[in-house]
C-alpha cells in the first residue's frame, strides 16, 4: 500500500468517526490524531491525511450540496456512512487540491470504496465523481473559449 494510500484510508477513519459520531468539526484534529496512534503510529504521512480532513470539514456544506447535486436519487442521510464521506474526499481532493490529478482522487475513492464499501460503492463512487469530473472539464473548457485571446507578432 502506498504512503498516500494509507493516508486517505486513515483520513476515511477518522471522516467516518467524525460522521458516525456528529462530532464538531473542531474534534477532526484528536480524531485524526487517534487513528493515527491506533492504525500506524510508526507512518509519517508529511500532513497529508489532516490535509484532507481539515479541508474537507472546511468545504463541508459545499461538498455535501455537490453530492445531494450529483447523486440525486439519494438523500444525503441515505448514502451509507461510508460512501458519504469517500464522496466528500474525493470531491475535497478533485475541487480543492490542485496537488492531485482529478483522475488521481477518482482512482483512489473507487479503490477506497471497493474496499471498505459495500458490493455496489465503487460503481456509485465512480458515477458520481465522473459525471462532477465531466461538468468540471465542460466548465473550463468553456472557460478557455471565452477568454480573450492575445495576439503573438
Amino acid at each position: 500500500m502506498s504512503n498516500r494510500h494509507l493516508a486517505r484510508t486513515i483520513a476515511l477513519q477518522t471522516l467516518y468517526q467524525w460522521d458516525f459520531t456528529c462530532a464538531k468539526k473542531e474534534e477532526g484534529e484528536d480524531l485524526l490524531a487517534y487513528n493515527f496512534h491506533e492504525l500506524a503510529p510508526e507512518f509519517d504521512d508529511h500532513g497529508f491525511a489532516r490535509h484532507i480532513v481539515e479541508g474537507t470539514l472546511k468545504n463541508l456544506e459545499l461538498i455535501n450540496n455537490l453530492i445531494t447535486e450529483y447523486a440525486p436519487e439519494w438523500p444525503l442521510d441515505q448514502i451509507t456512512t461510508v460512501d458519504r464521506n469517500i464522496l466528500r474526499m474525493g470531491i475535497y481532493e478533485m475541487l480543492f487540491d490542485n496537488d492531485i490529478p482529478d483522475k488521481v482522487a477518482i482512482n483512489e475513492a473507487i479503490e477506497l470504496g471497493k474496499s471498505f464499501g459495500g458490493s455496489a460503492s465503487g460503481k456509485f463512487i465512480n458515477g458520481v465523481l465522473g459525471t462532477l469530473y465531466k461538468d468540471k472539464v465542460e466548465q473550463e473548457n468553456k472557460l478557455s473559449d471565452t477568454s480573450p485571446k492575445t495576439e503573438t507578432a
